[in-house]
């Protein structure tokens, strides 16, 4: 027991080591927002190869801590089965849940037995859910390569207005190590992850949405 929560504290550790470098990274951008052709154009084949290789990764499952856009943090497990398929368990105080099944994405309040329900496809969250992330596309916002980390922010105004997803990879593995949707008020919602596992089995039910509840406790309606 003493074990695993020496090795959970110290992926925490490497998390937050990791969401600092990121905030670097984003401070870093400020003040120089590219259009799409230029941001593609920094996209070198290390961050096409390690897109690819996210890209490849057709089912996830983890631990994960959020951090919310007023500093406040919960954290839980997630199940992410490309395309278009991610489910967060807030751990316990925390009442909600969210669920994409490939068409919707719900926020759900257990607590209060209330919905809010989005079209997947006009969040950036369907970037990070995507079969492919194409970095040659008009949808590249930024690229930054650094030593430790690799920074590709995603983004789509046609679509998700000023709402942009921010994915950070570590260069050495490829792996994901935490993704941030800034909101068009500029509000960013960060999720890091950890103990990650791929290559599972996710069966459909993981995703389910309740629609009879959304239709019947949704907000408006």
């Amino acid at each position: 027991m003493t074990e695993t929560r020496t090795g959970q504290d110290r992926n925490r550790a490497i998390s937050r080591r990791v969401f600092v470098c990121g905030l670097a990274a984003l401070a870093g951008m400020a003040g120089t927002t590219l259009d799409a052709k230029h941001a593609s154009a920094q996209a070198s084949g290390v961050a096409q190869r390690i897109a690819d290789h996210f890209s490849s990764v057709k089912t996830m499952a983890g631990e994960f801590v959020q951090f919310g856009p007023r500093g406040e943090q919960t954290g839980g497990k997630f199940y992410i089965r490309r395309p278009g398929r991610i489910r967060f368990n807030y751990e316990a105080p925390s009442p909600m849940r969210v669920i994409a099944d490939g068409k919707s994405v719900v926020i759900g309040n257990m607590k209060l037995k209330t919905w809010d329900i989005y079209p997947l496809s006009k969040t950036p969250l369907n970037l990070l859910l995507s079969e492919r992330i194409d970095l040659t596309g008009r949808m590249v916002r930024a690229v930054r390569e650094e030593s430790d980390l690799i920074t590709i922010v995603l983004g789509d105004r046609s679509i998700f207005g000023d709402s942009t997803i921010t994915m950070m990879f570590d260069p050495k593995t490829y792996d994901l190590r935490q993704w941030t949707i800034t909101d068009p008020q500029k509000k960013d919602t960060s999720v890091m992850i950890f103990n990650v596992r791929t290559g599972m089995q996710l069966d459909d039910k993981v995703f389910r949405i309740p629609y009879d509840e959304v239709r019947n406790k949704g907000r408006g309606g």
